[in-house]
């Protein structure tokens, strides 16, 4: 539980320096919106994570599936890098997927942080390699490594603007929450001095 809390301390201090949340430019807005009324999950994302879920299974099957049909003939390096890769793909992917829905269907930016890195950081280089660099690539190879890198491209974009959407919605519910709450403490005071019995 320690190391979970120790990381979305990290994801959330990441997310603070990356996306930089403004203000809000108009302060009369206080009075007209309420903290938690507005949902900032991101469309667009969730269904390219939705797609993603499904294809993720067909894409791995076809990796094994052309892996062993080529390993044989692969020199042992070739053999050592795609296996490395292939492992570290789908366990990435498993983990990415997870953070993203929970990220953005649930609003966690720390969650969606951690989502955008593992895409830009792991799974959008280690594509790249298996597209560029693979041995003895076949045709269906390629194509399956081509729709999977636009699947990823696609995320890191559209997760870039869902982070900045979402972080800010964060900072003006934290300023609204402050304001109630100074409200809420003069409502109390003027409550106490028209009692006449305090």
């Amino acid at each position: 539980m320690m190391a979970a809390d120790y990381m979305r301390q990290k994801l959330t201090t990441f997310t603070e320096a990356v996306f930089p949340a403004r203000g809000i430019r108009d302060p009369r807005q206080h009075h007209l919106l309420k903290p938690g009324n507005e949902l900032v999950t991101s469309l667009p994302l969730q269904m390219l994570l939705y797609f993603n879920v499904f294809y993720f299974p067909f894409w791995i099957i076809s990796c094994i599936v052309m892996l062993e049909l080529k390993f044989l003939h692969l020199q042992e390096i070739y053999q050592f890098i795609h296996i490395t890769v292939y492992i570290i793909m789908s366990g990435t992917e498993i983990m990415r997927l997870y953070l993203g829905y929970l990220g953005n269907l649930q609003e966690r930016v720390p969650e969606l942080a951690g989502f955008w890195l593992l895409t830009l950081v792991l799974q959008l280089p280690l594509c790249a390699l298996l597209l560029a660099g693979g041995a003895m690539p076949f045709p269906i190879e390629r194509a399956i490594h081509i729709v999977l890198l636009l699947f990823l491209f696609s995320e890191v974009l559209i997760g870039y603007h869902a982070l900045k959407v979402m972080s800010n919605h964060q900072v003006m519910k934290f300023h609204l929450q402050q304001f109630d709450d100074v409200v809420e403490m003069q409502n109390g005071y003027h409550h106490l001095e028209e009692d006449p019995m305090m």
